[in-house]
């Protein structure tokens, strides 16, 4: 894993939650973006080298919005960079980490992305994206 990608919080205002950010970090967004497939819409802002996604559900089955209803809104998962997502996946996958999805799929901001469930990460979500060329 090259570093540290991003850190993803489950918000449940998105709008309301950069406007927060915002003055946190004393700068706006610099995209928003919708995946579908997941029922998300993601926020995307910089501080220094690290990024920060926020996560706002767009339909209420989607998994943000079970995180949300379970855990309130809060720091969601970390992201690593990663060369060769299939390679790291299949590495992992020997050293004993469940993969929940083995066959990584477009996600938000140009990445192909795969998540290992939390039970294996002492709880953390930890998602593993390869930026698509």
């Amino acid at each position: 894993m090259k570093k540290i990608e991003h850190i993803g919080i489950a918000v449940k205002d998105l709008k309301a939650s950069n406007e927060l950010f915002a003055s946190l970090l004393g700068k706006k967004h610099y995209k928003i973006e919708e995946v579908a497939s997941e029922g998300v819409k993601t926020s995307f802002f910089k501080s220094g080298p690290n990024k920060i996604e926020l996560l706002e559900a767009t339909k209420p089955d989607s998994p943000i919005a079970k995180f949300i209803e379970k855990k309130g809104e809060g720091i969601h998962h970390i992201a690593f960079a990663v060369n060769d997502i299939v390679n790291e996946i299949t590495r992992l996958k020997k050293e004993g980490f469940t993969i929940l999805n083995e066959n990584p799929k477009k996600g938000a901001d140009n990445k192909l992305v795969a998540f290992l469930h939390p039970k294996t990460t002492n709880g953390v979500l930890i998602e593993l994206c390869q930026e698509i060329d």
